[in-house]
């Protein structure tokens, strides 16, 4: 079960309520439900009691109480906890993440990508400047992974170290012809009608100096209003840089499935957190601490489940630094549950251990993916 599907659970149990006369309420258009806080258990926390609490003319735990019963009762869902004034804690099935998993696997890298293609065509341009330029290029890598069908312009000819070192391309510019193109009409001009451009805060100095990956960080990371860092700080090996800590995190990823393969067993999608329960008893080891890593498959499972959710958030809003956000999220969650993938010492490959490989060969996925639509290379080897 995936946050989506359990916050139409959550409705679910509120729109029962109120048909039953226990709640007199409008059933809101969705319910929040977030990673549990401090003082939280379980694998997911919603605050809709205390949304409902004052339309409803009742204490908030009271409510949480009606919405408990009615969830309990609910296929995937094992236990529910009132916390505080009238958290809901809800824990999933032992199985909650292992079709998600398997999912991401499946699909690789093309994972949040839209099946179908639309029939309409989305017109983008942007001034000739270098920041402008490559969120349009990085806008439509994203918005052609949605399905839509974009034709980018830019209002000047482009310079040709931004094709060369940046990798930015554009569909339409204003260029002298030649020859040749005098003779050959263009077999795909610029759609007539309404376009919208994009008009990002210029870059205050040339990012070129940082190269390709770290110069298209530097400039799709801020938000399009935020004027973005042109700096070396891009370029550090170390835990301060979001870049450094997003590839890292991917190439801890496929060391794993390597180091994997010479021990002889492979990704194999299981109920993670069954095992971890039993690593309570037997792990002794210093750097693994099995309720931290219970925290961190919780975490990484709820950001992966959000990623088709970002990726059309990324494109309709035009703004690839969410993408980009998102990407640092995703390896801050999986980084600690890397030291737990491998056997240590004498011990042998265990279901475990391929439940673990698995979820965080899905993350690296994500992570190869959202980089990929940035433009940016995810490296095998840092």
């Amino acid at each position: 079960m995936t946050p989506v599907e359990l916050s139409r659970t959550v409705l679910c149990a509120v729109r029962r309520a109120v048909d039953e006369g226990e709640l007199r309420v409008v059933v809101p258009e969705r319910a929040l439900v977030t990673v549990p806080g401090p003082g939280g258990c379980g694998d997911y926390a919603t605050n809709i009691a205390l949304q409902l609490a004052r339309p409803a003319g009742q204490p908030p735990r009271h409510v949480a109480e009606i919405l408990q019963a009615r969830l309990l009762g609910t296929d995937g869902v094992t236990d529910v906890v009132i916390t505080g004034p009238g958290f809901l804690n809800i824990t999933l099935g032992d199985t909650a993440s292992v079709a998600l998993v398997e999912e991401i696997l499946r699909r690789g890298i093309r994972y949040g990508h839209a099946q179908g293609r639309s029939v309409d065509l989305l017109p983008l341009a942007c001034p000739r400047e270098v920041r402008a330029v490559v969120v349009m290029d990085a806008l439509a890598r994203i918005l052609r992974s949605q399905g839509v069908a974009v034709h980018t312009r830019c209002e000047g000819e482009l310079a040709p170290e931004w094709v060369d070192i940046l990798g930015v391309r554009v569909d339409d510019q204003p260029a002298r012809p030649t020859p040749r193109q005098r003779q050959t009409p263009s077999t795909a001009p610029y759609p007539a009608g309404p376009r919208h451009t994009l008009r990002p805060l210029p870059a205050p100095a040339d990012p070129l100096p940082l190269g390709r990956d770290a110069a298209r960080w530097a400039l799709l990371h801020p938000a399009g209003h935020d004027r973005p860092r042109i700096a070396d700080e891009h370029l550090v090996q170390r835990e301060s840089n979001p870049l450094f800590r997003v590839r890292y995190a991917y190439a801890r990823t496929r060391a794993l499935s390597r180091n994997a393969a010479d021990l002889g067993f492979d990704a194999e999608p299981g109920d993670v957190r069954q095992d971890l329960r039993q690593d309570v008893r037997r792990d002794v080891r210093q750097d693994v601490r099995p309720d931290a890593l219970h925290h961190s498959t919780t975490h990484i499972t709820t950001h992966l489940a959000a990623h088709p959710r970002v990726l059309a958030q990324a494109a309709a809003h035009r703004a690839p630094d969410r993408l980009a956000r998102h990407l640092v999220t995703v390896a801050d969650a999986v980084l600690p549950l890397l030291p737990a993938v491998l056997p240590r010492g004498a011990e042998k490959p265990s279901a475990a251990h391929r439940a673990r490989l698995a979820l965080a060969e899905a993350a690296g996925a994500v992570l190869a993916g959202g980089l990929s639509l940035l433009g940016i290379d995810a490296p095998e080897h840092i």
